[in-house]
């Protein structure tokens, strides 16, 4: 394992595996849940965690090395004099204490803040990278969004980033609050309503049908009575100031506030509920019940309350609702979920799956390690370019993406026009 701080470091690491045919596994703090980081042919592992360091930030913008963890970018950003306003990431995952900026980038997709500006690859999230090839002579290269978002969410397989330049957003005082609903159909309607609301500012709207809320509270015990059982979730993460608008909407569901912070104290207490939201409820929800696993599903924005309805009731218990309210990249509201599922059979969970797919909901595969057989569905011919010029030898995490078998094949067929490849970095 190699720990590197600098990036000539990082080059005389990469530049000796290059000449000796060793592969690399680029590695952040390694929150990742999908196993990505494990190298299925030896080889070296490269922890960019101590590449860390602030490059500069300005209003709405920030350029930090990609091992810099999330928080202590954000507490950076936030610290502002006088009357200023502090900025932080538009989006963070659950683990954003300790998980790292370039590991969002690599295998990440979106997060709190997600309901605001959407996944990580919505225009103006990602502005720019710099990345380093995998040759004996390494170079370093500068990448410009679109193209930037190249070597976004393929685990480390086609590219190795060093820096990332990203949109930032205002840094409101955040109140937490967590309201619970005896109805499942008044809880979703909410959730969407307070989610497309234009007056009120908020960071984080999730949803977690009954009986996640009585997991979470065994699995938690600061959660402990802060949920009714029995009942359906809304946790959310809204402007001080928008309070008002969100208790208006909320007696209109016939919800009840069963929990609530400021930002205050939020602060003095260090503990935040976005870390019971996204992959993080899993991760609780498994500490008391290893019967369980999960499913992620992407909804059809035009209909995912009612897709999201329909599925409840086809399946029951079996399948435990969790959904984050997201922006699609076009800006349309929709929902996104990390469903937690009583396994019986892998040939059920199967099952599970395609039910979706027939109500029309996508399911990006979590329980898979090739690329293409996850999130991406398919191979890319871009992505497989793109490692060609970056990755000639095949190097980088190799074994995880299919593509790279079909190469030639690939190359051959945009040659003679039968398929169009992106603009593609030239250097």
């Amino acid at each position: 394992m190699a720990r590197p701080r600098t990036e000539d470091e990082i080059r005389a690491v990469i530049g000796a595996c290059a000449r000796s045919g060793v592969p690399i596994t680029v590695r952040g703090s390694g929150t990742g849940n999908y196993g990505q980081c494990m190298p299925l042919h030896g080889g070296v592992i490269l922890d960019l965690s101590a590449y860390n360091r602030l490059i500069w930030h300005k209003p709405g913008i920030a350029r930090a090395q990609a091992g810099i963890r999330m928080m202590e970018l954000d507490r950076q950003t936030q610290a502002v004099e006088g009357s200023g306003m502090g900025w932080e990431l538009r989006c963070v995952p659950s683990t954003f204490r300790s998980a790292t900026l370039g590991g969002l980038y690599g295998g990440g997709f979106g997060g709190v803040g997600s309901v605001n500006y959407g996944p990580l690859a919505s225009t103006g999230n990602v502005l720019g990278i710099r990345a380093m090839t995998i040759e004996p002579e390494p170079r370093a290269v500068e990448l410009r969004a679109p193209e930037a978002l190249l070597l976004h969410h393929v685990y480390g397989t086609n590219g190795l980033v060093l820096e990332l330049e990203v949109g930032l957003a205002p840094a409101h005082p955040w109140l937490e609050a967590i309201a619970c609903f005896d109805s499942f159909d008044a809880a979703i309607e909410f959730g969407q309503t307070l989610a497309v609301a234009p007056g009120v500012v908020k960071k984080s709207v999730t949803l977690l049908a009954d009986p996640i809320p009585d997991i979470l509270m065994r699995a938690v015990p600061q959660l402990a009575g802060q949920m009714k059982a029995g009942s359906h979730a809304i946790l959310m993460l809204v402007a001080e100031f928008s309070e008002p608008g969100m208790l208006q909407m909320l007696g209109q569901f016939g919800g009840e506030i069963t929990y609530r912070k400021t930002s205050e104290e939020v602060r003095r207490s260090n503990r935040t509920i976005a870390e019971y939201t996204w992959n993080h409820t899993t991760l609780h929800a498994l500490k008391v019940d290893k019967g369980l696993t999960y499913i992620q599903s992407g909804f059809d924005p035009s209909r995912h309350i009612q897709q999201a309805k329909a599925l409840r009731q086809k399946l029951g218990d079996e399948v435990l609702v969790h959904l984050e309210f997201i922006r699609t990249k076009e800006g349309v509201m929709n929902c996104s979920g990390l469903q937690l599922v009583r396994f019986s059979t892998e040939e059920r969970l199967n099952e599970i799956m395609q039910i979706h797919r027939d109500h029309g909901v996508y399911i990006a595969n979590p329980h898979v390690f090739i690329v293409e057989d996850g999130k991406q569905g398919q191979v890319n011919p871009d992505i497989v370019a793109t490692k060609m010029q970056f990755d000639p030898a095949g190097l980088l995490n190799p074994g995880k993406l299919r593509g790279w078998e079909q190469r030639e094949s690939i190359m051959a067929d945009a040659a003679s026009g039968r398929i169009s490849l992106s603009t593609l970095p030239s250097f």
